[in-house]
């Protein structure tokens, strides 16, 4: 019979026997790709290697693809103003002033052609037609219909390019939301931003790529992290929310009663423990995590910069509202959105809830816009008067629009709006688009487009080729497939470009 120290003799040679097969294995892996390298360097010249892209060599990708972008890039930088609940377009920017002939009447079946409805509408025998109760003008050089409630918006419509005639499949909110920000309606695929990241890496080495900001006290439809995840990108390009408060992001400030005077010699013997773990594994998310381990210490510094408003004049706090001197308002993020693109941020995402007017539409909405619109123009306002709007994207929009029939009881003065993928209105403003212009069309009732649809994939490849990105050929290949934003769909709208 064998005693325990047999046993352990046994166990450690066999541990010893696994380490030489793993560490031959690597040898020869290691030894084949260095050997494959030599040859391509040999076919191509080592010079000319990497040299196209103007960037980083692509085995840390710390500053996106070699060869993106992969044309001039009309927009440097991108915001994406997200209204999440979906804003009724009929109470914004789609006027239709010959519903208020037809208020009341019952929606004609040829217009709603036999479509979908939300589980909150379908059991309703009638679905009554109802026009805005607010007023509309048109504002402008471009003479753009705006309503009433967006008299700030209405100020810039000469720098603003609408898009009439968005459609999405999606008819709720969790998957449409989803479905505008990763490019499906499950979850699980990489964020808009994320994809950016990848791409083009950062242009400011003390920042995250891709930021997002949250609206505080934000009510209606939650919001989930993963809508700036990485998914199966590298981690390294999630999204990173800045939050209100002393601490904008979590777990960044030293614990309390540590001066932080030994954190540089802890990071550097944590990153050689790193090393040696990737030497003996080769898993690439290692070197994310070492990558994200030194971005952490240099944004202990770049954080409380940027975060920092106390030199911001009054005349900057009058333009965004009363409410940017309160830190996590739509206006105060509108504000810090300013100074991240500032700082060369690639993107950043800001995120408002609360447009998810079913009932009492008119008193929800009028308080959405009354908290929105000022701080929106006054962003406008602001990137143009520092010559950032040449080269920036604006994009404003929700993740559907809303039926011209009432949900609920129709009133003289109050009236709900259901769910409507069919068609919305979005905006864009500045780098690389047409300002003072309209792309697309609506019906009489705002509920079919009759000319230039755009879908999600429309636009998200639009988006990507203002940043200098072809849609088709920004891929990641992930369990045996390629993955791009777009799927296998979209185009780029080329009538919206200026």
């Amino acid at each position: 019979m064998c005693d325990g120290h047999d046993i352990l003799r046994s166990n450690n040679e066999d541990l010893k026997k696994v380490e030489q097969l793993v560490d031959r294995r690597q040898f020869l892996t290691k030894t084949s790709l260095g050997l494959g390298a030599m040859a391509l360097g040999s076919l191509m010249g080592s010079n000319n290697l990497f040299a196209s892209s103007g960037q980083e060599n692509p085995v840390s990708g710390v500053n996106g693809i070699p060869g993106l972008p992969h044309h001039a890039p009309k927009a440097k930088r991108i915001i994406y103003l997200f209204q999440s609940g979906g804003p009724s377009q009929l109470e914004t920017f789609d006027y239709k002033p010959n519903l208020v002939d037809l208020q009341g009447q019952d929606l004609p079946a040829s217009v709603r052609q036999g479509q979908r409805l939300t589980g909150m509408s379908a059991a309703q025998t009638a679905f009554p037609m109802t026009s805005s109760i607010f007023k509309f003008d048109q504002y402008g050089e471009s003479r753009k219909w705006v309503s009433e409630l967006l008299p700030h918006t209405a100020e810039m419509v000469d720098d603003l390019c609408f898009i009439k005639s968005m459609y999405t499949e999606q008819i709720n909110h969790d998957p449409a939301i989803t479905f505008f920000q990763t490019g499906h309606q499950l979850p699980g695929r990489p964020s808009i931003g994320s994809w950016m990241s990848y791409g083009l890496g950062s242009s400011n080495e003390n920042l995250p790529a891709f930021i997002v900001l949250v609206s505080k006290n934000g009510s209606g439809q939650p919001l989930y992290a993963r809508l700036w995840g990485n998914g199966f990108l590298p981690t390294k390009h999630q999204g990173v929310q800045f939050r209100s408060g002393k601490d904008p992001v979590l777990y960044l400030n030293n614990p309390e009663n540590y001066d932080g005077a030994d954190r540089r010699q802890m990071l550097d013997y944590l990153k050689r423990l790193n090393e040696i773990q990737y030497d003996s594994y080769g898993d690439p998310e290692i070197n994310a995590r070492i990558a994200q381990y030194e971005m952490a210490y240099r944004m202990q510094t770049s954080v409380p910069e940027v975060t920092d408003m106390s030199d911001e004049p009054d005349w900057v706090y009058d333009m965004y509202g009363s409410d940017s001197r309160d830190p996590g308002t739509y206006a105060a993020n509108c504000l810090l959105a300013r100074k991240l693109l500032e700082k060369d941020v690639k993107f950043v995402q800001l995120y408002h809830q609360g447009w998810d007017q079913h009932g009492n539409l008119p008193g929800g909405i009028k308080h959405q816009c009354k908290n929105t619109d000022q701080a929106t123009a006054g962003l406008l306002k602001d990137l143009k008067q520092r010559g950032l709007l040449e080269d920036t994207l604006v994009i404003w929009g929700g993740e559907f629009g809303r039926t011209v029939y009432s949900q609920g009881k129709l009133t003289e003065t109050n009236y709900g709006r259901d769910h409507h993928p069919r068609c919305f209105t979005m905006w864009m403003a500045g780098a690389g688009v047409k300002p003072g212009f309209s792309y697309g069309e609506t019906d009489d009732f705002s509920y079919n487009i009759v000319r230039d649809p755009v879908h999600v994939h429309d636009f998200h490849a639009t988006l990507l080729h203002l940043a200098g990105v072809n849609h088709e050929k920004l891929i990641y290949k992930h369990q045996g497939r390629r993955y791009r934003l777009t799927d296998v769909h979209g185009h780029v709208v080329k009538g919206i470009l200026a």
